[in-house]
């Protein structure tokens, strides 16, 4: 059952746990006052490297999902091959550093 915080007028607060189900109290059962529950901002953690292009809609992102369901996966795969070859053909031309000298 969740825990709900409520604030009193004089500015104190206090916490109840309540289900779901029960309505929100209107006074502080101990004396009697009138309450307001407190609502605070979920915590939200981000993990990981980030997040995917598809994940959230854009209309880049819509466009290039219909244009790669209508020439099919064989297309999206032959750009990935495409960009995989370029990278090696690049990392091959680039000059590879030499070990440090022992002392």
């Amino acid at each position: 059952m969740p825990t709900y915080e409520y604030r009193r007028p004089d500015g104190t607060t206090f916490d109840v746990v309540q289900s779901f189900s029960e309505d929100a109290l209107t006074h502080d059962p101990d004396t009697g006052v009138p309450v307001q529950r407190v609502f605070h901002a979920p915590a939200v953690h981000y993990k990981g490297s980030g997040f995917y292009a598809n994940d959230y809609g854009t209309r880049k992102g819509n466009k290039e999902l219909e244009k790669a369901a209508e020439s099919g996966a064989d297309a999206h795969d032959d750009k990935f091959r495409k960009q995989r070859a370029e990278r090696k053909k690049a990392e091959a031309a680039a000059p590879k550093p030499k070990p440090p000298k022992a002392p």
